[in-house]
């Protein structure tokens, strides 16, 4: 393995001082995760503190550890500092100082992380690229993820989320990207905005760390587009591109034919024909792929060879994966909701055939007008011929009231209590949809669904 900090080279980026000399090839802040080579950095959250595990870190073959303090009996070699939060962020400016690589970030209130995959693909084809895992895209994901850039990496990708203002500011000041995306503005995360003009103005934040001559890229089909654009414009960036089926897109869907094991696409992206293959259905899926593409435009490299890579791509666990349970498909939803994907997975179900089964969570942090939100979903429901809805979660029951009794399954108050009435009324050749927010624990559903026996 590569060595990815040295002792010495540490001790410069934190101001820390090293107990011994040591070499590490990784960065962790969880123990369960670790790696042997890490470097264990013990982050102080307000309910658990990282130095109570400094033990489980080194019992898992940390090659040393960040803390604060001297711990006694830590069990290995240890890199002294201030502050350990402060230390990652230090690291991360310090991976981002030292490396040639060409940097793109990516924020969005759906589609992150699908995109961030799309684009380990892509840019994997054309070189050593380094991306953030799962979702870490917070305050401590973003940093942790920079300072695990590896040195001799030529592409790094970066997903930063929020959701209050002022939280990407400082994340994509450690990023300093050439390129950075907004997937899309829709209705997340209101309860701390109020409307989608302020997302869209918060989201914009990421434009304020774009490097001199790098790309803005706006999804120009997206109702605040000229929004971004006028924040892209505040920032002084001087290339603002936009992707999405618009006439005069940079990066335009011109067709889309969709198959049961994904989509063929042909987009015009800068002026140059582009046809290619994605590994997932479904027509925001493809928008998603233009935008990683245009990425790949933005920093000069081969549009070709990276879209090819893309017949690799399959959709994500709780973000549209999908298999088989007793005779039925899953199409695994379960990560998080908000109007806009609750309706592309919706379309995603109307496209099956069989019996199509909802069941469907709660939409979190949707503000005073939530209870709208949710029963607004029958439209969605009606368009795509869903045959029955299962309902979970308080929310979920605005919009339990407005079904019609045909297509009232059962509700229920959570999403335990909910397994009981769905498993019994699911049969062969049945397609079901399980979406909701992430605190609505809709994976108890896909859990009991996995179980089936086969």
């Amino acid at each position: 393995m590569s060595v990815l900090w040295t002792s010495a080279e540490a001790e410069s980026a934190t101001l820390g001082k090293a107990s011994e000399s040591f070499a590490v090839s990784g960065v962790s802040i969880d123990t369960r995760t670790l790696k042997e080579g890490d470097l264990y950095v013990a982050i102080k959250g307000e309910r658990r503190d990282g130095h109570d595990f400094l033990r489980a870190a080194f019992k898992a073959k940390a090659a040393a550890a960040l803390v604060s303090g001297r711990p006694e009996g830590a069990g290995g070699p240890l890199l002294v500092v201030a502050n350990t939060q402060r230390a990652l962020e230090d690291l991360a400016c310090a991976a981002r100082a030292r490396s040639s690589a060409k940097i793109v970030a990516i924020t969005g209130s759906a589609g992150k992380t699908t995109t961030k995959e799309m684009l380990r693909l892509a840019l994997g084809a054309l070189g050593q690229t380094h991306a953030s895992s799962g979702s870490l895209n917070n305050q401590w994901g973003v940093p942790l993820s920079l300072a695990s850039l590896p040195r001799e990496a030529a592409y790094g990708v970066f997903e930063i989320g929020m959701n209050h203002f002022g939280e990407i500011r400082p994340l994509v000041s450690f990023a300093r990207p050439h390129v950075a995306l907004i997937t899309t503005i829709a209705a997340a995360h209101l309860e701390f905005f109020g409307t989608c003009e302020a997302i869209a103005d918060a989201k914009s934040e990421i434009f304020e760390g774009i490097v001199p001559g790098g790309a803005a890229l706006i999804p120009f089909d997206n109702p605040y587009a000229e929004r971004l654009i006028a924040r892209a414009k505040q920032c002084q960036i001087g290339r603002i591109l936009g992707f999405g089926g618009k006439v005069g897109s940079d990066a335009r869907l011109l067709s889309y034919d969709e198959s049961a094991d994904g989509a063929r696409v042909k987009a015009d992206i800068l002026g140059q024909p582009v046809e290619f293959r994605i590994g997932a259905p479904g027509a925001h899926i493809a928008v998603n792929a233009l935008g990683a593409l245009l990425c790949v435009a933005a920093a000069d490299g081969d549009v070709l060879n990276a879209a090819a890579a893309l017949k690799e791509f399959s959709a994500l666990k709780g973000r549209g994966a999908r298999f088989a349970a007793g005779g039925i498909e899953v199409i695994d939803e379960s990560y998080n909701a908000n109007p806009a994907s609750m309706v592309a997975a919706l379309a995603l179900l109307g496209k099956t055939f069989g019996r199509r089964i909802a069941v469907l969570g709660d939409m979190l942090e949707m503000g005073p007008d939530a209870p709208a939100h949710h029963a607004g979903l029958l439209d969605a429901i009606e368009a795509e011929h869903v045959d029955l809805v299962f309902l979970c979660g308080p929310l979920m029951k605005a919009l339990w009231d407005v079904l019609p009794g045909t297509q009232r399954a059962a509700y229920a108050p959570d999403s335990a209590e909910l397994v009981a009435s769905v498993m019994p009324a699911l049969r062969a050749g049945d397609t079901v949809l399980v979406k909701g927010s992430n605190g609505s624990r809709m994976s108890v559903i896909i859990d009991a669904l996995k179980a089936r026996a086969p």
